[in-house]
């Protein structure tokens, strides 16, 4: 093995890292985000259901008004009915 072929090789390797960093010096990168259509529509209806109300008060506000008063009755024929019909499409 020669020992002076080393230090040549050395200084090729030494000159081209010192290229390569005075290259990066001048490069610039930038990202960028492109949103399909779908993912846009995703969005918007994703904001339409967080602003939106959890609870209609158009449907509530008759029956609780109803409840508290008193005159709100459930008969039991009619929710039996209901729930086997439930039962029904379950199966």
């Amino acid at each position: 093995m020669r020992i002076e072929a080393y230090s040549q090789v050395q200084q090729v390797y030494s000159a081209k890292k010192t290229s390569k960093a005075e290259a990066k010096k001048n490069v610039s990168f930038s990202d960028h985000l492109q949103l399909s259509s779908i993912g846009k529509d995703i969005q918007t209806a994703k904001a339409a259901v967080a602003s939106a109300s959890d609870i209609r008060e158009s449907v509530t506000a008759p029956l609780k008004a109803r409840i508290q008063s008193g005159s709100y009755e459930v008969s039991a024929d009619s929710f039996a009915e209901k729930l086997m019909g439930k039962y029904e499409e379950m199966r």
